[in-house]
């Protein structure tokens, strides 16, 4: 917790890690077997989640049972659901197919670089690609491939260069340079992922 900022009324449940340079918001809920990693911000409740490095949820919200990419800005309000109302066994999408996580309790699974716009209802299982940008009303697809812009049946392919330029905004906000090799990492996973975008005609 070297250099961690705990903001006053913020209630941590260990075990629980939080990284160097983190900050814990106040009024947060910190429930047990929550990793925060380096640079993040964090409010709201959270429970038996990852948070990887410089990502942010710094307003009210649940996040239960999930994994947060690097980079991840989840807008205010945005919840995930992480227990089905039946208590069966949640199912996750992976491209056109459909695997039993083989868990009662799992929430939102998001990659790197995603973002969530206020109010965002993420359901049991829910799967979020690299980059991709949600903010549809209602819940958005439980499969959200990378690279989307909007999270539901009437998204469309967030462009790449404007997918990269965003990027370099953010990272130099922390004072980080965006490389050749980000920019290539950026190049092959849109590529990698160009076929999961055509199945869902964008």
């Amino acid at each position: 917790m070297d250099d961690a900022f705990i903001f006053p009324n913020a209630v941590i449940e260990g075990p629980c890690f939080i990284g160097k340079a983190t900050k814990i918001k106040s009024g947060a809920t910190i429930y047990e077997n929550t990793t925060i990693g380096n640079v993040c911000k964090v409010g709201g409740e959270v429970e038996q989640s990852i948070f990887m490095d410089y990502s942010n949820k710094q307003h009210s919200g649940f996040i239960g049972h999930s994994y947060i990419g690097s980079w991840v800005n989840l807008g205010a309000d945005t919840n995930n659901s992480d227990l089905k109302n039946n208590y069966s066994n949640i199912k996750i999408k992976l491209s056109n197919k459909e695997v039993d996580s083989g868990s009662q309790f799992l929430g939102l699974l998001i990659g790197d670089h995603s973002k969530s716009a206020i109010n965002t209802m993420f359901n049991t299982g829910t799967v979020v690609g690299f980059s991709s940008n949600i903010f549809t009303s209602g819940f958005p697809d439980k499969f959200v491939p990378s690279f989307t812009w909007g999270g539901n049946e009437s998204s469309i392919s967030y462009d790449i260069k404007k997918a990269i330029e965003t990027a370099k905004i953010v990272m130099s906000r922390r004072k980080l340079e965006f490389k050749k090799n980000d920019e290539e990492m950026f190049s092959f996973i849109y590529e990698l992922t160009k076929t999961d975008r055509e199945k869902r005609g964008y």
